[in-house]
């Protein structure tokens, strides 16, 4: 038995792991979908008992997988609260007294001697 190895680290996993993972349950999502497709055409040439019940069945499931295999594959994973979402910039401006203003505006860096 593969013994897994241990985790040392909260890190969250990396963008490109995360883009891979969202590729494959797309993937395959959409390879359900062609499923569908080629059942419903192989329904209507066997033409089995209860036929317009499969064959509506096989279309909710070639219209509703595409819908879902885009905001399965565009979702990401909920922050934590170890690392919640930045605050919002408008939230993060303080507000200086006139002088320090003016102090800023006319700062500039030279980097010629």
């Amino acid at each position: 038995m593969k013994k897994q190895p241990v985790l040392i680290t909260n890190a969250a996993r990396s963008q490109s792991d995360q883009l891979r993972t969202r590729q494959i349950r797309y993937v395959a999502m959409m390879s359900v979908r062609a499923g569908c497709l080629i059942l419903g055409a192989v329904l209507v040439s066997i033409r089995p008992p209860l036929l317009p019940l499969w064959l509506i069945l096989c279309a909710v499931g070639m219209v509703f997988l595409p819908w879902a295999a885009v905001l399965i594959a565009n979702d990401r994973p909920p922050k934590s609260r170890a690392h919640p979402a930045a605050t919002p910039a408008v939230n993060q401006q303080r507000v200086l007294e006139p002088e320090a203003a003016e102090m800023i505006k006319q700062r500039t860096i030279d980097v010629e001697p």
